[in-house]
């Protein structure tokens, strides 16, 4: 299957992507709202609740937004190159648990996105007064998987 082919079949099929799907893709993050799906080999992510998925993208973009200076991009309102994307999504998740319950600040995953989002927009009111700075800390020392050693030829 090509690629622009699978990008169509993609976009028919998921009618509202999950802004974590990297994240839950990569087994450190998981939600109660997304949904699982497989295309052509690969995974894909969708999420059941729309007013969570509006949530999600909002805070997702003001994440990358405020850590662009951290990550050393210029524009960040689309989604970043793959392993500075898995910092914002996964560190910035984990900041955000971390900062909602210290007694998470451990914890290597996050497990349930939803959940979490909710008790944060709950206790902090709107995204504009969430910590950031303790957020962006966690994007900052987040380390993604290794990468593995090709073999020699």
């Amino acid at each position: 299957m090509e690629e622009q082919q699978y990008r169509e079949i993609y976009s028919a099929i998921n009618e509202r992507r999950c802004p974590y799907e990297k994240a839950i893709n990569s087994r450190r993050c998981n939600c109660s709202q997304s949904k699982r799906f497989n295309l052509a080999n690969r995974e894909g992510v969708a999420c059941k609740s729309a007013p969570g998925n509006l949530l999600c993208n909002e805070l997702l973009n003001i994440m990358r937004q405020k850590a662009r200076f951290s990550l050393h991009v210029t524009h960040a309102t689309s989604p970043l190159p793959h392993a500075k994307e898995i910092k914002v999504q996964v560190g910035g998740l984990l900041g955000l648990q971390k900062a909602m319950d210290a007694q998470a600040a451990d914890m290597p995953t996050v497990d349930d996105i939803y959940r979490l989002t909710n008790a944060a927009m709950g206790h902090y009111v709107s995204l504009a007064d969430l910590p950031y700075e303790e957020i962006m800390q966690s994007i900052v020392v987040f380390k993604g998987r290794e990468k593995r050693p090709r073999p020699e030829k």
